[in-house]
């Protein structure tokens, strides 16, 4: 099956050169040595970047390598100017980042719907003979040539603008919960790495509000260091306004766990444990009350004492609307 989510793309990009000025003199049935008369040349189109809110994935640029935009036209007698090369617009998702693949320059982001930004500058067009006349030189028989356009390879990533990520390793019901609290239908399946790109979910909550959820692909030991599914997926994680641990009720040793995906974040980037911290306890419905209590004793002994737990099943549905509320009231409490 072909995935839809296209979160890189690595295009040739060549705006259109400058027309030419014209060095044209005028002539005509009652004037045979007139003055110069050359118009300008059009400018070259340019290449540019459009937000669009509507879009999720770059996808439509997967298979266009190369991008041109139109070269402007030559200027004319009479002073006529040369049209204006035709702009080569490419409609981007909100959070696309543009860079420049020889240098790793990171050039610009689109973040507002509409937002438009010149990956490409079209070429100048060339000045006509017009310009350069002058008192002591009154028939200059030359113009100038349009200026080239820029070319060269453009890389574009996606970087997923959520307000809550979810982190955890393969199988931790990452994807079980998104398809429970939105309407996202992430594939599921019993081995790793079962989402292989980003899912958004829309969280409908109280009062009509709501909050978009991301999943992101499972971390591995070692993600940050290319291995896995690596960095590409862990820049996602850069873009949630808080991040959300899933960490299923049967796991060996629940601190391990939460210190290996924290460890991957901070080895990736270290700003990612500036943001809000929840930690979600996973599959619970296997657990009796007994147990539960027993585990919420050890996990205020074993975790940090700011990070706040809550247990979840979203097979039962238990706790489910509680981790709405949590999210909820930890995104908005600086609001």
């Amino acid at each position: 099956m072909q995935e839809n989510f296209v979160d890189y793309v690595k295009i040739y990009c060549k705006s259109g050169k400058g027309g030419a000025g014209s060095a044209h003199l005028h002539r005509s049935r009652i004037t045979s040595k007139g003055g110069p008369d050359g118009g300008d040349g059009g400018a070259g189109g340019s290449v540019i970047l459009r937000g669009n809110n509507q879009m999720w994935t770059l996808l439509h640029l997967k298979y266009r390598k190369h991008i041109k935009a139109k070269a402007g036209e030559n200027g004319g007698q009479n002073q006529s100017f040369g049209a204006k090369g035709d702009d080569e617009i490419l409609d981007v998702p909100l959070g696309t980042v543009a860079k420049d693949a020889e240098t790793g320059e990171v050039l610009f982001e689109i973040t507002e719907n509409g937002e438009e930004r010149v990956l490409r500058q079209g070429g100048r067009g060339g000045l006509g003979n017009t310009h350069f006349k002058s008192s002591t030189f009154q028939t200059p028989r030359f113009a100038q040539p349009g200026e080239p356009g820029e070319e060269g390879w453009n890389i574009l990533e996606l970087k997923v603008l959520a307000d809550v990520g979810l982190v955890g390793f393969p199988n931790a019901g990452k994807s079980t919960l998104l398809s429970v609290v939105s309407a996202a239908k992430p594939e599921i399946a019993d081995y790793p790495f079962t989402t292989l790109t980003p899912k958004l979910g829309i969280v409908q909550y109280r009062d009509y509000r709501s909050f978009v959820m991301a999943d992101i692909p499972g971390i591995i030991e070692g993600a940050s260091e290319g291995k896995g599914l690596g960095h590409r997926f862990l820049r996602h994680i850069e873009r949630n306004s808080m991040l959300l641990f899933l960490i299923p009720a049967d796991s060996d040793d629940l601190r391990k766990e939460y210190d290996i995906l924290l460890k991957e974040l901070e080895r990736f980037n270290p700003e990612l444990l500036d943001k809000q911290r929840l930690l979600a306890i996973s599959k619970s419905d296997m657990l009796d009350d007994e147990l539960e209590a027993e585990m919420t004793e050890q996990l205020k002994q074993d975790l940090p004492e700011d990070l706040e737990f809550i247990f979840i099943s979203s097979v039962s549905g238990k706790n489910i609307q509680g981790l709405k509320d949590r999210l909820w009231q930890l995104m908005n409490k600086d609001a």
